[in-house]
């Protein structure tokens, strides 16, 4: 089934697995002769794949000296960017295709590199919070452009539309009016009505593979590159108003919108208790992520000029379980990278990603809804992908036809997507949407084997959400 028809030309930077999955979705769902795709990447993975497909292919490694040279020449007035790439600055790349007036579309907001780590700039500066306010700067900057879609992957991306298609639900099982907002205004106001205290980016990830990892090893179902990266930034969280204690060890920002605080600890060094359906109670790594500052701010309500109402929300991530040993052993090293990477792909031979979002403090305690896909699932739906790259490409895919449809909407964020239209051409790829109420809080038997310092007034405080 074809979506839209495009008649521009598309240049896909990057093309590690996301490119390399999300290609025969392209082509299968979007009407525009292959001659006008081009692949342009700074390593070789992929180049089989793309010889696959019969896809123009060019090793092309971007700097900050030579991004412009290379790209311009590519993208003209109604051509597509879409950046799958780590390394390469995305604010640099979505103004590019505004003073060209190329669409644009990427999973997150990336740096130049080193720009997770560089010492010289201090932890705030380096947060997913400062990328967010540059590029929310940049959209300032050109109200009504080309639309450039920022951060619309899995998560960030499709969990935002998971967390309107959640509120939906419990509005319509609690009774409240079920009339689907239409400004961000009206969706910040159904979620204080429904009284969401906190919201979990909550994934479990149980595929395996058919051997271990060897010492030595990183090994993901996803970039293990954007995983490090993103795993030595600072945890950073959405910082709701109900919360009474902030942590010892946050800090906040002097800049930008104030809907977020950061801890002085790398994201893959905490450690945070969240559900999931399948799984039940588990201890996530609270990773930083774009969604978890920009779904906070998408639902604060101001009053006075001050924010009356926001969630907190943050990402609860336990990765396969390899990756998982490969973090242990990663900071165990000081932080260092081992010298070999696996991305998990043909090996795997069993397990399901489990990505949902969790929404807890309403009338009927905590609901989760997300997606249910499993490696069989995955390989039935499109080839190139296990369970955890399908749930990015189908994000992507959607966001691209978006984009298409609505090329004049400026630099824009996941959250003011239409999210119907976008889970709809998502949808065919994410396994089963499940949709569960539980009785689960962070208080549930705590406290039986140590006695620890809660708040049992609010179960939803971040203090007995974090594990510590």
């Amino acid at each position: 089934m074809k979506h839209v028809s495009f008649s521009g030309r598309l240049v896909m930077l990057g093309f590690g697995s996301i490119g390399q999955g999300v290609l025969p979705l392209i082509l299968r769902h979007i009407d525009m002769p292959k001659d006008r795709i081009s692949i342009v990447t700074g390593d070789a993975r992929g180049a089989e794949v793309a010889a696959e497909y019969g896809v123009s292919y060019r090793l092309r490694p971007l700097t900050r000296e030579n991004y412009r040279a290379e790209l311009a020449p590519l993208l003209g007035e109604g051509d597509f960017l879409l950046n799958l790439s780590v390394d390469v600055s995305s604010v640099a790349l979505a103004e590019l295709c505004q003073a060209q007036g190329a669409l644009y579309l990427d999973t997150c907001v990336e740096p130049w590199v080193g720009g997770y780590t560089d010492p010289s700039l201090t932890p705030s500066q380096r947060s997913n919070y400062a990328l967010r306010e540059s590029a929310l700067a940049a959209g300032r900057a050109v109200t009504g452009g080309p639309t450039a879609v920022m951060t619309h992957g899995a998560n960030p991306g499709l969990v935002s539309h998971f967390v309107k298609e959640a509120m939906l639900n419990i509005a319509r099982d609690t009774g409240k009016p079920t009339a689907v907002p239409k400004t961000r205004e009206g969706w910040a106001a159904l979620a204080q009505s429904l009284g969401i205290k906190t919201i979990h980016i909550a994934e479990r990830d149980t595929q395996v593979a058919g051997f271990c990892k060897s010492r030595g090893e990183f090994v993901n179902t996803w970039s293990i590159d954007g995983f490090v990266g993103e795993g030595c930034q600072p945890a950073e969280l959405g910082w709701g108003t109900h919360e009474k204690f902030l942590p010892p060890d946050a800090r906040r920002h002097d800049f930008g919108c104030d809907a977020a605080i950061y801890l002085q600890r790398p994201g893959a060094s905490v450690r945070v208790r969240t559900w999931t359906p399948q799984e039940g109670p588990f201890h996530g790594f609270l990773i930083t992520h774009n969604e978890a500052i920009s779904i906070a701010d998408y639902y604060t309500v101001l009053q006075d000029g001050a924010p009356a109402y926001r969630p907190t929300v943050h990402y609860a991530y336990h990765p396969c379980d390899d990756a998982v040993l490969s973090l242990h052993e990663f900071a165990g090293k000081s932080w260092h990278i081992q010298n070999s990477k696996r991305l998990m792909m043909d090996e795997i031979i069993s397990g399901v990603d489990e990505l949902g979002v969790l929404l807890m403090g309403h009338e009927k305690g905590a609901y989760w809804y997300g997606s249910h896909l499993s490696i069989g699932q995955a390989r039935t739906l499109a080839p190139h992908n296990n369970a955890t790259s399908l749930q990015v490409t189908a994000a992507v895919l959607g966001g691209m036809v978006w984009a298409m449809e609505n090329p004049r909407a400026g630099i824009i964020e996941a959250d003011h997507l239409d999210h119907v239209r976008v889970l709809e051409v998502a949808r065919p790829y994410l396994g089963e949407l499940v949709g569960a109420y539980t009785d689960w809080t962070p208080l549930l038997n705590r406290g039986e084997l140590f006695e620890e310092d809660l708040d049992t007034e609010c179960p939803w405080q971040f203090r007995n959400v974090r594990v510590a």
